[in-house]
């Protein structure tokens, strides 16, 4: 291939034969971490340099942002393939048409996996913050795991550089952290926040409103930080309470830091 191309429109006859030896190839989730390329892992940055095919989630026509972090490793876009969703935020999760069209969509990007996979090439599929903390990777790992081997590349998660770059320690002491999606129900983000030492609120974007009254209703809205774009160029924080409006990218969240023991 030239240049990178749609991984589930790719013709079968460009995937290379095995390479002299070769049984199956590996299958990579590598955690890109929260933004900044600096916050790679060592062994990230390995695998990104040596897999024969790196796979990223994107929105149809863009770029993913774990892709985007690969920039500073990636030189070579022959091995890029973009694997776009079917859907974003077209449609609500729990959409009976959401939840079949991406069954299909991971049913398919597994098979043309494993038919890579089975010539004997590494593949390594990009992953936000960390694979195994709210990633799309899951959904491929699930299929493929019993089939091929599997290597998952732990990142630094996005909350994690969220709090450090908000300079907000999360917890003390005995503190119990709760991490919240804020598609959750406001009641059940209400009972979850009355009941935890601290938290994290992720998946902002059109639930900010929502978030900020159930983190008032809770008593937390004084205690609350707003980080958007965590790392990334154009990061912001503030408390909550001071953000004049109710919008918020995808790439935002909020930290309620705790407030245990602290010697």
């Amino acid at each position: 291939m030239d240049g990178p191309s749609d991984f589930l429109k790719a013709d079968p006859a460009e995937i290379p034969s095995a390479p002299t030896g070769a049984v199956t190839g590996t299958l990579y989730g590598v955690g890109m971490g929260p933004g900044d390329p600096d916050y790679l892992t060592v062994r990230a940055v390995r695998v990104l340099e040596r897999a024969h095919h790196l796979v990223h989630f994107c929105k149809a026509g863009k770029r993913g942002n774990a892709r985007t972090i690969a920039d500073a490793v990636v030189r070579d876009a022959a091995r890029e393939w973009p694997l776009p969703y079917p859907y974003t935020t077209e449609l609500h999760p729990e959409d009976p048409a959401y939840v079949a069209a991406l069954a299909a969509f991971y049913d398919e990007a597994a098979t043309r996996l494993a038919e890579v996979l089975g010539a004997g090439r590494d593949v390594a599929i990009l992953s936000e913050g960390d694979p195994f903390f709210y990633g799309s990777f899951m959904h491929l790992w699930r299929r493929l795991k019993d089939r091929f081997p599997v290597e998952v590349v732990p990142g630094v998660t996005g909350m994690s550089g969220c709090w450090t770059r908000a300079n907000t320690p999360i917890t003390w002491g005995d503190d119990v952290l709760t991490v919240l999606p804020a598609t959750l129900p406001h009641a059940t983000l209400v009972a979850r926040l009355k009941t935890t030492d601290a938290a994290v609120v992720m998946k902002l974007g059109r639930h900010l409103p929502k978030v900020r009254a159930a983190l008032a209703e809770a008593g937390l809205i004084g205690r609350a930080v707003y980080v958007e774009r965590g790392t990334m160029a154009g990061e912001s924080v503030t408390p909550l309470a001071e953000k004049p409006d109710d919008t918020a990218p995808y790439f935002s969240m909020v930290l309620v830091p705790g407030e245990g023991r602290r010697p």
